[in-house]
């Protein structure tokens, strides 16, 4: 099985590329992570300027995945215009129970265009055929309509409603966790496990 992830950039999807966030991605990513109705369900407060400049030399400054416990945040670029609409993050939880998580944030400027599951879907790929992930879920709010709506259309399956199970940004919320297995995944996509 597989333990490391090393894309090569840019990562391409139909419509998308998906790659390394930098310094020329500073206004865009404030253009979306700074707004508060965005930002309501996700584990981050509206971002500053100086917030993104920060994580770009912090926490998404990682572009592979060599160890549990690495994440992998990757910017979404649309291929025909280079408008960074939004990102998309894998977590490598556990190489024991070969675990993970994905989840997306996009601009809601570009919302309504099947973006957002086109890049998430790839992420999917990336840690059930490169990393070599066994489940992947993917943990939401439950007022986060779009966003359950968006798991679901991956094909991913609702197994748990988590009622009021954590004090989330000053009240009592309610998650949803979904998820997905490397044979569920394998079987609707026709491509041969890792060896």
């Amino acid at each position: 099985m597989p333990t490391e992830l090393r894309p090569r950039y840019p990562v391409r999807t139909e419509r998308l590329l998906l790659r390394p966030l930098t310094m020329a991605d500073v206004d865009a990513l404030v253009a979306y992570r700074s707004i508060p109705d965005l930002c309501r369900y996700v584990p981050f407060a509206p971002q500053s300027r100086e917030d993104v400049i920060a994580r770009i030399g912090g926490v998404f400054a990682n572009h592979e995945m060599t160890a549990e416990g690495q994440n992998l945040t990757l910017g979404v670029e649309v291929a025909a215009t280079g408008e960074l609409i939004g990102d998309v993050i894998l977590m490598y939880h556990s190489h024991l129970h070969a675990g993970g998580e994905v989840g997306w944030i996009l601009n809601p400027q570009y919302g309504g265009h099947g973006y957002a599951t086109e890049a998430a879907r790839e992420m999917l790929r990336l840690g059930f055929e490169q990393l070599g992930l066994r489940r992947i879920v993917a943990r939401i709010d439950e007022r986060n309509v779009a966003s359950a709506q968006l798991a679901r259309r991956l094909g991913m399956r609702q197994e748990a409603r988590l009622v009021e199970n954590e004090f989330f940004k000053g009240e009592w919320t309610t998650e949803l966790d979904f998820a997905m297995l490397a044979s569920e995944w394998f079987t609707s996509h026709a491509t041969a496990p890792p060896a």
